[in-house]
This record gives C-alpha cells, structure tokens and sequence, in this order.
C-alpha cells in the first residue's frame, strides 16, 4: 500500500518538482529586452546577405538562440506591440500613450515579488509615450510598483528623443555595478524613417540598431555583476507592409506578413548557441518567459514559457 501510495505522489507531483528544478537552475539574474522599433523582416534577417544587420544577423545570430518565426498576434503599432511584451497581452490600446495598459506588467511583478527598489526595472525609450508601460488601469495595482523610465527628450516622457542620447542612458544603466535587473530599452530611428518615406536612412537606421545591439551585449559581459547572468532578448515591436500591400515600408498596422513577421534573438548563459526554431513564438511570451527566469509569478500573461530557448 505504501509503495502505491509513493508511486501515485511520484505520478501526480513528478513532473512539477522537476520542471522545477530545471527552473532552478537558471544561471540568469539580469534580463535585458532591445527593441528595435518597426523594422521589417525582409530588410534584417530576411535578407540572406546580413547587407543590413552584418551582426545580428551573422555573427552575433549564432552566439544565441533565434526564432524564424516569431510574430506580433495583436495590433501591429508600437505602443499596444511594447504593451504586449511588458504585460504578456495583446490589448487594443491607444498608439499615443494616453492610455495606460489594462493588466500590470513584468515590471511590477518582479518589484512587488523581489521588494526591490523601483529602479531595479527600468524602462529606457526614445519614444516619450512608451512611459505608459510603467503603470496600468488596473485598480489593484494602478501607481503601485511602478519601475523607473526614461522616455522620450532627456526622459520627460513626451515626444521623440534621438537614439544616440536614448543609448547614452543605457550605458549609464548597464555599465553600473548597480545596473537594474529588469530593463527595457526602445530604439525608435528605423520606425521614424520608415513613415517619413526616407528609404536611405530607414537602412541606415538598421544598421545602426545592428552596432547598438553588439554594443550594448560587449557592455553587459564586461560589467562583472552582469557578464554570464544576464539574458538579452532582442526583438520588434511590429514589421512594415510589404511591398504591394498598401503604402509599403512607409506604414503598418494591419495584419499583413510584414506586420506580424518580425524578430527575436536571444542570449546568455542559459541559451544554447548556433540554434535556429521553427516553432512559433510570439510577443506575449516574452512576459513569462522573463517571470519564468527571474522567478516570479505573473498570472495575467497569456504567453508561454519559450522552454525550446533555454534547454538544460
């Protein structure tokens, strides 16, 4: 009887203690997220002559995990797209940042789990209306954890900052032995130029998104609190048209393939390297991805753990 017994328990709790040992042992201890804004596939990893992104899309591609098929399943502009990675749902927000998110995000999740101080999560944007993702409509948690931002021209918040003075900040961040545990990092140029119809420097904004991305992965392994315990996921918030479907590059917002299609490399000292998936993964699974490798809890996200990234 008691070996019935042992053997029911091993059955019904086996699996759970060991996906959660897995868990466990989990090297990461910092997460960084790069968003590169509004690129569109066909100009980055589409192209298979890197002529754009020569390091994300050669070199510093296989140093890390990367998803061929990782898509915006919502509403494919740049506010409801950060949305969706900061709170793991895809929410009809307003694109202007004068509306808050409906659920709580990661951000404070992990300061009300941890009881860190608010700037050890951290939202660093070029765009000012992306403030938004610190807070939520949610009345349980409406002004409670909310992380430290800078968005937008010297971090008021409003308008359109330039990527070099957004990147300057970062460097503070990240170079600091009190560098903050969970950051979020927006890059606006590509997305700029795009809808100014500048087809010269919508490419010459990529390629420069390709530099601060090297840049901002050789600065985390050489801060010694972050070098081989930080995960860096690097990644769109929405594509473009393609070319025929409507304006082209210059716009987006439906549900075209330009739109959904877009990008995620990840790296650290969890991820295997050299590896390619197939598998779908989506913006919503960033969320409980991150909840999963920092361990805490985030019910409100619809997106899954990307296991298939993080192989023991």
């Amino acid at each position: 009887m008691k070996k019935h017994l042992i053997t029911f328990i091993f059955l019904l709790f086996g699996p759970f203690l060991f996906a959660q040992q897995k868990h466990d042992t989990f090297k990461t201890k910092y997460v960084v997220i790069l968003v590169i804004d509004g690129p569109r596939f066909s100009e980055t990893y589409g192209d298979s002559n890197c002529r754009l992104s020569p390091i994300l899309c050669d070199s510093l591609r296989y140093e890390g995990t990367f998803y061929e098929n990782f898509r915006n399943n919502g509403p494919t502009y740049t506010v409801p797209g950060h949305a969706a990675i900061a709170t793991g749902t895809y929410q009809r927000i307003s694109n202007s940042g004068t509306r808050l998110p409906k659920n709580p995000s990661l951000f404070q999740y992990y300061l009300k789990a941890t009881a860190a101080a608010k700037n050890d999560a951290y939202i660093v944007a070029s765009k000012g209306k992306l403030d938004v993702l610190a807070n939520t409509e949610n009345k349980k948690w409406h002004d409670q954890f909310v992380a430290t931002t800078y968005c937008g021209p010297n971090g008021n918040g409003l308008g359109y900052g330039k990527d070099e003075n957004t990147f300057a900040k970062v460097t503070e961040l990240v170079t600091s032995p009190d560098a903050p545990h969970v950051l979020l990092i927006n890059l606006l140029a590509v997305d700029v130029y795009g809808h100014a119809s500048n087809w010269g420097k919508y490419q010459e904004s990529i390629t420069a998104c390709d530099v601060y991305a090297s840049t901002l992965w050789q600065m985390v392994q050489s801060n010694p609190v972050m070098k081989n315990q930080t995960t860096l996921f690097i990644t769109n918030d929405h594509g473009r048209h393609l070319d025929g479907v409507k304006s082209g590059f210059v716009n987006h917002g439906d549900r075209c393939e330009g739109c959904r299609h877009i990008s995620l490399l990840v790296l650290g000292p969890d991820t295997p390297k050299g590896l390619s998936i197939k598998k779908e993964g989506e913006l919503i699974d960033l969320s409980k991805t991150i909840s999963t490798l920092l361990h805490f809890d985030m019910p409100t996200s619809k997106g899954r753990f990307l296991e298939e990234a993080f192989k023991p």
